[in-house]
């Protein structure tokens, strides 16, 4: 998850223009929100349960929206997506990864 963050916010840079003047750009942030998603149904119920804020039921169905959107998928509610719900998303990944690392 976290390579997946890490890899929008190289893409986009937070700059909207760029996200909105590049296929190449909207298209690796879409495939790596999709894998994101993904990969956060593969999350234990015990880890999922240290982070309760992080809306895990709407992550996964955010899956399906991409997935099954084809090309009719919102540029300007991912962007929304890219601005406003990775950066708290990303905060809880690193939290989650800082506990698992103490333990072992």
């Amino acid at each position: 998850m976290r390579e997946c963050l890490d890899r929008i916010r190289e893409y986009t840079n937070a700059d909207r223009a760029r996200f909105d003047t590049s296929r190449l750009v909207q298209d690796a942030v879409i495939r790596n929100l999709q894998t994101l998603a993904e990969s956060s149904q593969r999350l234990s119920s015990e880890i999922k349960g240290t982070e309760p804020q992080t809306p895990w039921r709407e992550l996964a169905g955010f899956r399906n929206v991409i997935v099954h959107g084809y090309l009719g998928v919102d540029l300007g509610a991912v962007w929304l997506v890219v601005e406003k719900d990775l950066p708290p998303l990303a905060e809880a990944v690193n939290r989650m990864t800082t506990r698992l690392d103490a333990q072992g």
